[in-house]
């Protein structure tokens, strides 16, 4: 007799969007192929039907929800976990702890509940005082209520127990090894300075951006992303791709060979995320051989622990530790070799997904007690 699970949380599948997506993207089928009936929720236009990675054996349910920056993940949140509620899977897998608020609906129907909580959300500098409230509250009800809690860090980890007194299971993000691929026309390999990141304050872009200024007099400069609303960044983005013909904005890239393509040549990777655990995009970097060079954070420093070099998040400290890169082949290769070597042993989608295979399978066991138990099953440091 085949298990289900449910999948809430997230834009849909097979999507784009993020970390959330791309673990979907790689789990859902994974889950099928060993037994599973997968149910993943979604949101209108968020995916397309024509896509060539879906698998038809994912069942994708869309529901409504108010597409607003702060009342998106809540109202699809609850509409999705309704829908479960009725259908009573035999476990729900669930992304982002601002879905902490319906668990109870889930729970009184008997269905248990992994929660992957995601970073310390109220902790970023891109959500008002209320919208932090909001996260810092629904982690509070993800502590009281959730049967089983992933966190993608052991950093992350210990917060959790040291903030909410509850352990979880560390499951980080996989990335992709592409084969040798062509440098994107107009580069050439190990000759440019990259940033790939969501444009928000805590991923250090406004530093960068005033760092590229400088870096553009030497070296090619390329820049992946954007805020997704517009805003003072994008509007940076832009006037400094105008004014210097060295640096490119290209907004967000969806075409993963592209971006994989992109960080396999780069000269140097500039990774900036200050606020969560293991960065999806910093995984797949490493993956792809990139030479790092990252903010100096405990997330970024368990990541990558010594194939990197780290900086300070300011500009002048940014500008100077991208140049010495630049100009330094041997650490180039060095730092290439020693990430891709790091992410095939610790960050895999095999690896991860047989993990959250397993856990899946332990919760969903009828007749098992968990949410006393404070017990790391992989990955334990």
């Amino acid at each position: 007799m085949s298990k289900s699970v449910a999948i809430i949380g997230t834009r849909g599948y097979p999507s784009y969007y993020g970390g959330f997506e791309t673990l979907v993207r790689r789990l859902s089928p994974y889950l099928v192929d060993s037994g599973w009936d997968v149910t993943v929720y979604g949101r209108p236009d968020a995916v397309k039907n024509d896509d060539p990675l879906l698998d038809p054996r994912v069942d994708s349910v869309m529901t409504k929800g108010l597409e607003t920056k702060s009342l998106s993940t809540l109202s699809y949140g609850l509409s999705s976990s309704i829908n479960a509620a009725r259908r009573k899977p035999d476990v729900a897998l669930i992304m982002n702890v601002a879905n902490g608020y319906w668990l109870p609906l889930l729970r009184s129907r008997g269905i248990p509940t992994v929660v992957n909580v995601d970073g310390i959300e109220w902790e970023r500098a891109k959500w008002g005082t209320n919208a932090k409230r909001v996260f810092r509250g629904g982690a509070r009800l993800t502590a009281k209520y959730a049967t089983e809690l992933v966190c993608d860090s052991h950093e992350i980890r210990r917060r959790w127990s040291r903030d909410f007194g509850r352990d979880g299971v560390f499951i980080p993000y996989g990335g992709d090894a592409p084969d040798r691929l062509p440098v994107v026309e107009g580069l050439r390999s190990r000759e440019y300075v990259l940033i790939v990141a969501r444009f928000v304050p805590e991923n250090t872009v406004p530093e960068f951006l005033e760092a590229a200024r400088e870096l553009g007099k030497k070296w090619d400069v390329v820049i992946v992303g954007s805020s997704g609303y517009g805003g003072e960044m994008d509007l940076a983005a832009a006037k400094l791709a105008n004014e210097s013909s060295r640096v490119q904005w290209l907004g967000h890239v969806s075409d993963d060979k592209k971006l994989f393509s992109l960080w396999q040549h780069a000269g140097a990777y500039f990774h900036g995320h200050s606020v969560g655990g293991t960065n999806p995009a910093l995984v797949q970097a490493m993956a792809c051989g990139a030479p790092v060079v990252a903010r100096d954070t405990v997330y970024n420093r368990e990541v990558l622990s010594e194939t990197a070099t780290f900086v300070q998040p300011d500009p002048s400290s940014i500008t100077a530790a991208v140049s010495r890169a630049m100009t330094d082949r041997t650490w180039q290769d060095s730092s290439a070799a020693l990430s891709f070597q790091r992410s095939r042993e610790l960050y895999t989608w095999e690896g991860v997904c047989s993990s959250y295979e397993s856990l899946l399978e332990e919760v969903a066991r009828p007749g098992t007690a968990h949410s006393d138990r404070l017990v790391n099953r992989v990955g334990d440091s």
